[in-house]
């Protein structure tokens, strides 16, 4: 790789990549999430992540190039991430918990990927392109919003802390004793 349109053309196949990775990985967490409006939250994600894809394939339409067939290493290490918590067998509501939480990395990832594609399409003076990165962009912006907002609302039904409040109760009041000597 000797030229930015080289790295561009290869950050962009990353990009193709895990967005079409993430149409499929979007379909299983709506259907494994169980509070209805995280169900609907994954699945309207879905649907506007195969939009982003169609965005990505016009940007090399655009420029008469082909996509290289290459695998997104980052956004495939944040899925093993969630695969391997999900064989865990963890509780319901645990699942939404972790999986927002999830989102919320990819989302993080894919922002700092798109502005990347943008500043380099910009530098080489593709305009539509940029322009179809900044929507790609813009949603992917919106979506870390409303994944921030579900991690306020969706909490787990238990902390885990009640029996170690309980059974931690008299040792906490032996180390303020302890400290206040």
């Amino acid at each position: 790789m000797q030229t930015a349109h080289e790295l561009f053309l290869h950050e962009l196949a990353d990009m193709l990549d895990a967005e079409r990775k993430l149409v499929e990985a979007l379909g299983e967490q709506a259907g494994e999430a169980s509070n209805p409006q995280l169900q609907k939250a994954f699945s309207a994600h879905q649907t506007q992540t195969e939009k982003q894809v169609q965005r990505l394939e016009q940007v090399f339409e655009q420029l008469g190039e082909q996509p290289e067939e290459t695998e997104c290493k980052g956004l495939k290490g944040l899925l093993e991430e969630l695969e391997t918590f999900k064989s865990e067998d963890p509780s319901e509501d645990i699942l939404d918990v972790f999986s927002i939480d999830a989102a919320k990395k990819v989302e993080n990832y894919e922002i700092n990927a798109y502005e990347g594609l943008i500043e380099l399409a910009e530098d080489m003076g593709h305009k539509k392109s940029a322009r179809l990165l900044k929507q790609n962009l813009k949603e992917e912006e919106q979506t870390l919003k409303k994944m921030e907002a579900f991690s306020k609302k969706i909490k787990p039904e238990q902390s885990g802390m009640e029996e170690e409040e309980e059974a931690g109760g008299r040792s906490q009041s032996r180390r303020k004793t302890r400290r206040a000597a």
